[in-house]
Protein backbone atom coordinates (compact mmCIF):
# COMPACT_ATOMS: atom_id res chain seq x y z
CA UNK A 1 0.00 0.00 0.00
CA UNK A 2 2.38 2.38 1.11
CA UNK A 3 4.65 1.48 -2.78
CA UNK A 4 1.14 1.90 -4.10
CA UNK A 5 -0.03 4.96 -2.20
CA UNK A 6 4.19 7.08 -3.24
CA UNK A 7 3.04 6.03 -7.04
CA UNK A 8 -0.43 7.43 -6.86
CA UNK A 9 1.25 10.80 -5.95
CA UNK A 10 3.89 11.25 -7.77
CA UNK A 11 1.37 9.99 -11.08
CA UNK A 12 -1.01 12.46 -10.08
CA UNK A 13 1.37 15.56 -9.05
CA UNK A 14 3.13 15.02 -12.64
CA UNK A 15 -0.09 14.58 -14.17
CA UNK A 16 -2.04 18.06 -12.48
CA UNK A 17 1.07 20.11 -12.51
CA UNK A 18 2.33 19.66 -16.13
CA UNK A 19 -0.65 19.26 -17.36
CA UNK A 20 -1.87 22.80 -16.20
CA UNK A 21 1.10 24.20 -17.11
CA UNK A 22 0.64 22.61 -20.40
CA UNK A 23 -2.76 23.87 -20.80
CA UNK A 24 -1.41 27.55 -20.26
CA UNK A 25 1.45 27.20 -22.38
CA UNK A 26 -1.13 26.00 -25.58
CA UNK A 27 -3.93 29.14 -24.44
CA UNK A 28 -0.23 31.74 -24.74
CA UNK A 29 0.62 29.56 -28.14
CA UNK A 30 -3.27 29.73 -29.95
CA UNK A 31 -3.45 33.38 -28.54
CA UNK A 32 0.17 34.39 -29.57
CA UNK A 33 0.46 32.45 -32.88
CA UNK A 34 -2.55 31.86 -34.18
CA UNK A 35 -4.55 34.81 -33.21
CA UNK A 36 -7.44 33.42 -31.53
CA UNK A 37 -9.11 34.99 -29.60
CA UNK A 38 -11.59 34.76 -26.62
CA UNK A 39 -15.29 34.71 -28.17
CA UNK A 40 -17.81 37.17 -25.70
CA UNK A 41 -20.33 35.87 -24.16
CA UNK A 42 -21.44 32.64 -23.09
CA UNK A 43 -19.86 30.62 -26.02
CA UNK A 44 -18.08 27.42 -25.32
CA UNK A 45 -14.83 27.78 -27.41
CA UNK A 46 -11.74 26.25 -26.91
CA UNK A 47 -10.15 28.75 -24.30
CA UNK A 48 -13.76 27.83 -21.89
CA UNK A 49 -13.00 23.98 -22.73
CA UNK A 50 -9.07 24.89 -21.41
CA UNK A 51 -10.67 26.68 -18.14
CA UNK A 52 -12.89 23.50 -17.67
CA UNK A 53 -9.95 20.72 -17.74
CA UNK A 54 -7.90 23.15 -15.72
CA UNK A 55 -10.56 23.00 -12.85
CA UNK A 56 -11.34 19.48 -13.18
CA UNK A 57 -7.39 18.71 -12.65
CA UNK A 58 -7.93 21.04 -9.37
CA UNK A 59 -10.73 18.44 -7.99
CA UNK A 60 -8.56 15.29 -9.17
CA UNK A 61 -5.40 16.49 -7.40
CA UNK A 62 -7.84 16.91 -4.40
CA UNK A 63 -9.62 13.94 -4.24
CA UNK A 64 -6.87 11.49 -5.08
CA UNK A 65 -5.01 13.24 -2.29
CA UNK A 66 -8.12 12.01 0.18
CA UNK A 67 -8.26 8.45 -2.43
CA UNK A 68 -5.06 7.49 -1.52
CA UNK A 69 -4.92 8.37 2.03
CA UNK A 70 -7.84 6.40 2.76
CA UNK A 71 -6.59 3.38 1.05
CA UNK A 72 -3.14 3.70 2.98
CA UNK A 73 -5.52 3.84 5.91
CA UNK A 74 -7.55 0.54 4.85
CA UNK A 75 -4.41 -1.14 4.26
CA UNK A 76 -3.33 -0.66 7.87
CA UNK A 77 -6.77 -1.44 9.26
CA UNK A 78 -6.84 -4.77 7.48
CA UNK A 79 -3.14 -5.47 8.40
CA UNK A 80 -3.61 -4.70 12.40
CA UNK A 81 -6.68 -6.48 12.08
CA UNK A 82 -5.42 -9.70 10.83
CA UNK A 83 -2.60 -9.98 13.25
CA UNK A 84 -4.58 -9.13 16.16
CA UNK A 85 -7.15 -11.83 15.16
CA UNK A 86 -8.37 -12.71 19.00
CA UNK A 87 -7.34 -9.58 20.92
CA UNK A 88 -10.07 -6.49 21.17
CA UNK A 89 -9.62 -5.72 17.60
CA UNK A 90 -11.74 -8.27 14.98
CA UNK A 91 -12.65 -8.42 11.83
CA UNK A 92 -16.21 -7.22 11.34
CA UNK A 93 -18.82 -7.60 8.75
CA UNK A 94 -18.23 -3.72 8.24
CA UNK A 95 -15.02 -4.06 7.72
CA UNK A 96 -14.96 -6.99 5.32
CA UNK A 97 -17.94 -4.82 3.01
CA UNK A 98 -15.51 -1.42 3.28
CA UNK A 99 -12.28 -4.00 1.60
CA UNK A 100 -15.51 -4.94 -0.89
CA UNK A 101 -16.51 -1.49 -1.92
CA UNK A 102 -12.77 -0.32 -1.92
CA UNK A 103 -11.98 -2.91 -4.45
CA UNK A 104 -14.90 -1.74 -6.57
CA UNK A 105 -14.25 1.46 -6.35
CA UNK A 106 -10.30 1.66 -7.10
CA UNK A 107 -11.35 -0.91 -10.23
CA UNK A 108 -13.84 1.99 -11.79
CA UNK A 109 -10.66 4.46 -11.01
CA UNK A 110 -8.76 2.76 -12.70
CA UNK A 111 -10.65 2.40 -15.96
CA UNK A 112 -10.87 6.08 -15.18
CA UNK A 113 -7.48 6.58 -15.66
CA UNK A 114 -6.99 4.73 -18.58
CA UNK A 115 -9.74 6.74 -20.16
CA UNK A 116 -7.63 10.06 -19.07
CA UNK A 117 -4.48 8.03 -20.27
CA UNK A 118 -5.88 7.59 -24.04
CA UNK A 119 -7.35 11.32 -23.57
CA UNK A 120 -3.78 13.08 -23.06
CA UNK A 121 -2.27 11.21 -25.45
CA UNK A 122 -4.21 13.58 -28.24
CA UNK A 123 -2.20 16.95 -27.04
CA UNK A 124 0.89 14.90 -27.51
CA UNK A 125 -0.01 13.12 -30.89
CA UNK A 126 -1.17 17.24 -32.07
CA UNK A 127 2.05 18.64 -30.66
CA UNK A 128 4.52 16.13 -32.19
CA UNK A 129 2.75 16.76 -35.73
CA UNK A 130 3.36 20.73 -34.81
CA UNK A 131 6.89 19.76 -33.76
CA UNK A 132 7.68 17.18 -36.89
CA UNK A 133 6.14 20.35 -39.54
CA UNK A 134 8.79 22.43 -37.96
CA UNK A 135 11.94 20.12 -38.14
CA UNK A 136 10.75 19.74 -41.70
CA UNK A 137 10.07 23.30 -42.70
CA UNK A 138 14.13 23.52 -41.84
CA UNK A 139 15.16 20.27 -44.02
CA UNK A 140 12.95 20.66 -47.04
CA UNK A 141 13.61 24.34 -48.45
CA UNK A 142 10.74 25.74 -50.44
CA UNK A 143 8.05 23.41 -49.29
CA UNK A 144 4.82 25.46 -47.71
CA UNK A 145 3.85 23.26 -44.66
CA UNK A 146 0.43 24.61 -42.85
CA UNK A 147 -1.03 23.13 -39.71
CA UNK A 148 -4.73 23.67 -39.87
CA UNK A 149 -6.71 23.62 -36.50
CA UNK A 150 -9.95 22.97 -38.13
CA UNK A 151 -8.78 19.12 -38.35
CA UNK A 152 -8.10 18.83 -34.70
CA UNK A 153 -11.73 19.98 -34.02
CA UNK A 154 -10.15 23.34 -31.73
CA UNK A 155 -11.85 25.64 -34.11
CA UNK A 156 -15.21 25.28 -36.25
CA UNK A 157 -15.33 24.39 -40.14
CA UNK A 158 -15.82 28.18 -41.12
CA UNK A 159 -13.12 29.51 -39.16
CA UNK A 160 -9.31 29.42 -40.41
CA UNK A 161 -7.14 29.37 -38.05
CA UNK A 162 -3.73 27.79 -39.58
CA UNK A 163 -0.09 28.49 -39.78
CA UNK A 164 2.02 27.77 -42.68
CA UNK A 165 5.92 27.38 -42.91
CA UNK A 166 5.81 30.39 -45.41
CA UNK A 167 4.75 32.78 -42.36
CA UNK A 168 6.97 34.65 -40.26
CA UNK A 169 5.09 33.80 -36.83
CA UNK A 170 5.62 30.04 -37.93
CA UNK A 171 9.56 30.28 -37.66
CA UNK A 172 8.76 32.19 -34.44
CA UNK A 173 6.82 29.41 -32.97
CA UNK A 174 9.13 27.08 -33.95
CA UNK A 175 12.11 28.95 -32.96
CA UNK A 176 10.68 29.89 -29.17
CA UNK A 177 11.08 27.54 -25.92
CA UNK A 178 6.91 27.77 -25.40
CA UNK A 179 6.49 25.54 -27.74
CA UNK A 180 9.03 22.77 -26.74
CA UNK A 181 8.17 23.45 -23.30
CA UNK A 182 4.59 22.87 -23.50
CA UNK A 183 5.19 19.72 -26.03
CA UNK A 184 7.68 17.95 -23.05
CA UNK A 185 5.11 18.78 -20.34
CA UNK A 186 2.10 16.81 -22.28
CA UNK A 187 4.82 13.88 -22.36
CA UNK A 188 5.49 14.22 -18.67
CA UNK A 189 1.84 14.82 -18.28
CA UNK A 190 1.02 11.51 -20.24
CA UNK A 191 3.69 9.88 -18.07
CA UNK A 192 1.87 10.59 -14.73
CA UNK A 193 -1.43 9.60 -16.23
CA UNK A 194 0.23 6.02 -16.64
CA UNK A 195 2.16 6.21 -13.22
CA UNK A 196 -1.46 6.28 -11.69
CA UNK A 197 -2.95 3.76 -13.96
CA UNK A 198 -0.05 1.17 -12.72
CA UNK A 199 -0.88 2.52 -9.16
CA UNK A 200 -4.51 1.75 -9.87
CA UNK A 201 -3.12 -1.99 -10.74
CA UNK A 202 -1.25 -1.93 -7.66
CA UNK A 203 -3.94 -0.98 -5.46
CA UNK A 204 -5.99 -3.49 -7.02
CA UNK A 205 -3.53 -6.55 -6.15
CA UNK A 206 -2.94 -5.38 -2.85
CA UNK A 207 -6.40 -4.92 -2.11
CA UNK A 208 -7.61 -8.26 -3.08
CA UNK A 209 -5.09 -10.12 -1.68
CA UNK A 210 -6.16 -7.90 1.74
CA UNK A 211 -9.66 -9.57 1.22
CA UNK A 212 -8.13 -12.85 0.43
CA UNK A 213 -6.56 -12.44 4.35
CA UNK A 214 -9.13 -10.93 5.80
CA UNK A 215 -11.57 -13.81 3.98
CA UNK A 216 -9.04 -16.96 5.50
CA UNK A 217 -9.13 -15.10 8.84
CA UNK A 218 -12.74 -14.94 9.15
CA UNK A 219 -13.03 -18.53 8.54
CA UNK A 220 -10.14 -19.32 11.18
CA UNK A 221 -12.03 -17.03 13.75
CA UNK A 222 -15.27 -18.87 13.11
CA UNK A 223 -13.64 -22.35 13.59
CA UNK A 224 -11.90 -20.96 16.48
CA UNK A 225 -14.91 -19.58 18.12
CA UNK A 226 -16.82 -23.21 17.57
CA UNK A 227 -13.73 -24.92 19.03
CA UNK A 228 -13.74 -23.05 21.70
CA UNK A 229 -17.40 -23.44 22.23
CA UNK A 230 -17.13 -27.25 22.22
CA UNK A 231 -14.23 -27.73 24.45
CA UNK A 232 -16.17 -25.32 26.80
CA UNK A 233 -19.10 -27.56 26.55
CA UNK A 234 -17.12 -30.67 26.87
CA UNK A 235 -16.03 -29.17 30.40
CA UNK A 236 -18.92 -28.36 31.25
CA UNK A 237 -20.13 -31.90 30.67
CA UNK A 238 -17.19 -33.24 32.57
CA UNK A 239 -17.46 -31.00 35.69
CA UNK A 240 -21.28 -32.29 35.46
CA UNK A 241 -20.52 -35.79 35.55
CA UNK A 242 -17.91 -35.57 38.51
CA UNK A 243 -20.27 -33.88 40.25
CA UNK A 244 -22.79 -36.47 39.75
CA UNK A 245 -20.15 -39.40 40.81
CA UNK A 246 -19.05 -37.11 44.05
CA UNK A 247 -23.20 -37.01 44.53
CA UNK A 248 -24.15 -40.83 43.94
CA UNK A 249 -20.86 -41.62 46.29
CA UNK A 250 -21.87 -39.00 48.79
Amino acid sequence: SLIATILLYAGVALFCGCGHEALSGTVNILQTYFEMTRSAGDVIDVFTMIDIFKYVIYGVAAAFFVYGILLMVEGFFTTGAIKDLYGDFKITTCGRCVSAWFIMLTYIFMLAWLGVTAFTSLPVYMYFNLWTICQNATVMDGTNLCLDLRQYGIVTIGEEKKVCTSSESFFKMCDSNELNMTFHLFIVALAGAGAAVIAMVHYLMVLSANWAYVKDACRMQKYEDIKSKEEQELHDIHSTRSKERLNAYT
